[in-house]
């Protein structure tokens, strides 16, 4: 009998030394960057790794909007890329967790501004410029003349011909709109976004999935980050892609590790790898076109130049500040997506 209970103790500890190993080697990972990059990432760490991924792609407004779900019970370990305004906003309401990478020496000065800016509860992992596409064959078909500007976008000529996505859900859009609060002034922002809903003919879930309705002839122009314009005429569509004149906004995409992660320690092994110049020079091979955050990683020569876009000076911190992004949105949701078509 002693015998047979020692046996049943080995054994109950191997079960649990067992379950202890794989609840280890498991990483549940929060992707808000296009398909192609999210699995790209996931098989790549699982390589380098063995670390097996659990990967759910949605959009940066759906991923905030889980996690902060999920806040009692954590389900994600990591979340990894989308604008940067929605991790600022967690950092802020104690989603996410306060993590230092050794990488951290390796990255430009932007991405190490928005750790700082969430007292280190998120980091920049790539950036790029706010802008639109639109296709050029589409545009001749409608003898359409060519956008160049913001102010283009409103003209009667374009009614039903513009998309982007909704602000709500997409983190592109949101940075649509704070760019035109802060490119224009509140009030005088507002009456764009009112004087652009005449002009659009559906808000998206997704920020890039105007411009890929555009590529597929669905639509005339998207409203989009830049490098997922160039992706569509990497991929052989005919966009093309507009910095707009008046000057644009950009974004940090980040990541964060999420307050009360099953698997913290994995967790880290990914933030640490997820900066590496090796991981972020990849980005180019499955079409994403975004700037690096670390200095020493490559990208593809299609990407956009930031120096040579009219940037203003985004103030991240304010505009992802839990207040100022529900106050936005609200007025939004008020003022201009219940208005006529």
């Amino acid at each position: 009998m002693k015998k047979t209970c020692v046996r049943l103790a080995a054994t109950a500890v191997m079960l649990v030394s067992a379950a202890s190993s794989a609840y280890a080697d498991s990483l549940t990972l929060y992707c808000a960057a296009d398909e192609a990059w999210c699995q790209q990432i996931k098989t790549s760490f699982e390589e380098k790794t063995g670390i097996t991924v659990d990967m759910t792609r949605k959009s940066s407004g759906e991923t905030y909007a889980q996690v902060r779900a999920e806040a009692g019970n954590p389900k994600g370990d990591v979340w990894w890329g989308g604008t940067g305004d929605p991790h600022l906003q967690a950092a802020e309401e104690g989603l996410t967790e306060e993590y230092m990478s050794p990488m951290r020496g390796e990255l430009h000065d932007w991405a190490v501004k928005q750790a700082e800016a969430a007292n280190n509860k998120t980091i920049g992992v790539y950036s790029g410029a706010l802008g639109f596409g639109y296709n050029k064959d589409l545009l001749a078909k409608g003898n359409l003349p060519e956008p160049k500007c913001w102010a283009d976008l409103t003209k009667p000529e374009y009614k039903g011909h513009v998309q982007m996505a909704n602000p709500n859900s997409s983190g592109t859009a949101y940075t649509m709109l704070a760019t035109m609060v802060q490119l224009m002034g509140e009030d005088k922002g507002f009456e764009y976004l009112k004087a652009l809903h005449a002009n659009i003919n559906q808000y998206t879930k997704s920020g890039s999935a105007p411009i890929k309705a555009a590529g597929l002839g669905e639509t005339t122009i998207g409203i989009v980050f830049m490098h997922d314009a160039v992706t569509q005429t990497a991929a052989g569509f005919p966009i093309v892609t507009v910095a707009p004149c008046e000057g644009t906004g950009y974004e940090i995409g980040s990541m964060s590790l999420i307050k009360g992660a099953r698997n913290p320690e994995a967790a880290k092994q990914f933030y640490d790898w997820a900066l590496t110049a090796e991981m972020q020079s990849k980005a180019k091979d499955v079409k994403s076109f975004q700037l690096p955050s670390n200095k020493n990683a490559t990208a593809s020569e299609l990407s956009p130049d930031l120096s040579t876009i009219k940037l203003i000076d985004y103030d991240f911190k304010k505009y992802g500040s839990s207040a100022e992004r529900k106050r936005l949105l609200q007025k939004w949701d008020t003022e201009v997506s219940t208005l006529p078509q």
